[in-house]
């Protein structure tokens, strides 16, 4: 009798766990504390970006600081907040022509700002604290986004939306680390990945090359590659500046036809992107304007190419993102030669002697002359 109570009570315990369980599944507390557990996850995530983002714009301040800023944490404050409203594209009529004026205007915005702000200092500081601010104001933005993400989804207690934020926390991280790392490789001024297009061109002048501006921040240089009579582009170094590589080359080719001296090969050198598995610094070559840009430049490469039936050739050095925008590895500075080489091939096979070529260095000049 004992045994068969004892059974009794077993088999009644059990089925009121069951049932209570099923209960708490109905309900969806399960979910709930699934939720609970996520938004911890996110929230201690969103602290390591807050504090990466904090400390970023303390450095900035300090460098201007340094350099004699005046004002520096109101213009911190603005730039942090600053914004660029795309054109209107439901009437695609000269949207490269808006896109490229409101383009215009900020980053004379910016230059104005910092001129105003640390007048005793030359370009080269200034377009360091430049970048620097909008790194700083790069993970300002990704902290206050995933802090709305995350507010939004408790609000509204959307678990699919909490859910996927915190499966995509670590890419943002990630990314939020790599703003962080760069921030102190642009301080100092060190050529960074992205740098490897204006090296290339660089390689290709020669080190001894007389640069004339062409266009805003932006320079060329006369130069003998392989026979041909070439023309290098690429921003004006060291300041932290990518120049306007596609204005510039449309203005330079327009002169040279004008002189009767059309380009035979129009050449364009950048950074890439690689895909994972691929090795940094390995080079490509490709047709079309190889340039990370919003549309004004790169089209303006694709307009004078057509225009005047130039073939237009592209070298890239792949590298990932973070390898891109922090200073520049041993395999990149590898691949920049490998990438000289691409080009002096690319003349000599699709060129004759005596031809006018052109080729462009895409990217930042941080640190490269």
């Amino acid at each position: 009798m004992a045994s068969a109570s004892l059974a009794d009570w077993i088999s009644a315990i059990s089925q009121l766990l069951f049932l209570l369980i099923f209960i708490l599944l109905f309900l969806g507390v399960n979910q709930r504390f699934q939720v609970y557990v996520w938004s911890r996850d996110i929230k201690a995530k969103l602290a390591i970006i807050e504090a990466m983002a904090k400390d970023a714009r303390k450095k900035t301040l300090d460098y201007m600081i340094k350099n004699k800023a005046r004002d520096a944490p109101k213009l911190m404050d603005r730039i942090l907040d600053f914004f660029v409203i795309s054109p209107v594209d439901i009437e695609p009529t000269d949207i490269i022509k808006r896109l490229a004026h409101l383009l215009d205007v900020r980053r004379r915005r910016f230059k104005q700002a910092f001129q105003e702000a640390m007048p005793e200092s030359d370009d080269y500081t200034r377009s360091k604290a430049e970048t620097a601010a909008e790194i700083s104001a790069a993970l300002n933005f990704i902290y206050k986004f995933v802090r709305h993400l995350l507010i939004t989804g408790e609000k509204t207690r959307n678990w699919i939306l909490i859910m996927q934020l915190q499966l995509i926390m670590p890419q943002i991280l990630r990314i939020a680390d790599m703003y962080r790392k760069a921030l102190d490789d642009f301080i100092a001024g060190t050529p960074i990945g992205d740098a490897a297009g204006p090296m290339v061109a660089l390689r290709l002048a020669g080190y001894d090359a007389e640069w004339q501006e062409i266009e805003e921040e932006t320079v060329y240089a006369r130069a003998t590659v392989e026979g041909r009579k070439a023309y290098i582009v690429k921003a004006k170094g060291p300041a932290s500046s990518v120049g306007k590589p596609g204005y510039a080359t449309a203005k330079l080719i327009e002169e040279l036809v004008k002189k009767g001296e059309k380009p035979s090969l129009l050449i364009t050198v950048d950074a890439a992107l690689k895909l994972e598995g691929e090795e940094t610094g390995s080079i490509a070559d490709g047709v079309g304007a190889a340039i990370g840009d919003p549309g004004p430049e790169k089209i303006s490469f694709e307009r004078i190419a057509a225009k005047h039936g130039i073939p237009l050739r592209a070298v890239i050095i792949k590298m990932g993102m973070e390898e891109a925008i922090q200073a520049m590895k041993k395999e990149i500075a590898e691949g920049v030669d490998k990438a000289v080489e691409r080009v002096k091939e690319l003349i000599k096979r699709e060129t004759r002697e005596g031809d006018v070529v052109v080729v462009v260095g895409v990217g930042n000049t941080l640190g490269v002359r």
